[in-house]
């Protein structure tokens, strides 16, 4: 009786053991599914260069308004800051003297006319006395020289004229450019002097004008090589662009074509 009951025991565990064993078996594992591979056709194509470059804006000219005649300033013709069109008056140096030296310049240019008008017909007057051998030669020749001095004493005269004309034109002080005038360095009543080359305002010419930028030599070198191989274009809708960002952030806009210094 005890020896049915062990055998009956271990039969029972085995079961269980089976049982538990026949629980715990797994399905069997598939392998997994091929992934999926995309494909990509690759070709060349440009791609942009970007630099960017800090820079400074120069007038396109600059004009210093100096003094060429000497003198009191009567007068101020502009608004300090404004635009100026090229031979506006700028300023009114006092031409009182200017008009005196140019209307004695034209009266020593009648007198030495006049002499010259006597001159000149006294030498036409003795040429067939001095071939009839009513007078002697050397008189002749002093006609004759006097003549010629009196006519370079009228080409003297004319020039001091011009120059006179030339002095009183420089009585308006003009604007050589069109641009934009700054402060005025001299007052009315102030005293101007050619010696001096008094300096009266300065004018700078803001359409068009220059952007300079600065870049290392290296990276100039390189850009220069990349332009001779073809690597860069410089002509094209793939040439060489520029902007302009200013210092806030906002781009400034660009009109009209663009020229480059070096």
């Amino acid at each position: 009786m005890n020896v049915t009951r062990i055998r009956l025991g271990v039969v029972g565990a085995v079961a269980g053991t089976l049982a538990l064993a026949a629980c715990e078996r797994k399905p069997p594992v598939h392998p997994p599914a091929p992934p999926e591979v995309g494909v990509i056709a690759v070709a060349p194509q440009a791609v942009a260069t970007t630099t960017e470059l800090p820079g400074r804006t120069n007038a396109f000219l600059v004009a210093q308004v100096r003094a060429r005649v000497d003198g009191i300033v009567q007068h101020r013709g502009f608004n300090e800051g404004e635009d100026v069109k090229e031979g506006q008056r700028l300023y009114k140096i006092d031409p009182a003297p200017y008009i005196a030296a140019l209307n004695s310049a034209k009266a020593s240019l009648a007198k030495a006319k006049a002499n010259a008008v006597a001159a000149t017909a006294l030498a036409e007057r003795d040429k067939p006395l001095v071939v009839a051998n009513a007078i002697s030669k050397q008189e002749y020749d002093n006609a004759v020289a006097a003549a010629g001095q009196a006519a370079a004493e009228v080409a003297a005269a004319k020039a001091a004229v011009d120059s006179a004309q030339i002095n009183l034109h420089y009585t308006d002080v003009i604007s050589p450019i069109s641009g934009r005038v700054g402060i005025s360095q001299v007052t009315p009543g102030a005293y101007v002097q050619t010696s001096q080359a008094t300096l009266m305002a300065t004018i700078q010419q803001l359409d068009p004008m220059y952007v300079d930028v600065t870049q290392s030599s290296v990276d100039g070198l390189r850009l220069r090589r990349e332009f001779a191989e073809g690597r860069l274009d410089t002509a094209g809708p793939n040439a060489a662009a520029v902007t302009l960002t200013l210092e806030d952030g906002r781009a400034y806009p660009l009109q009209g074509k663009l020229q480059f210094r070096t």
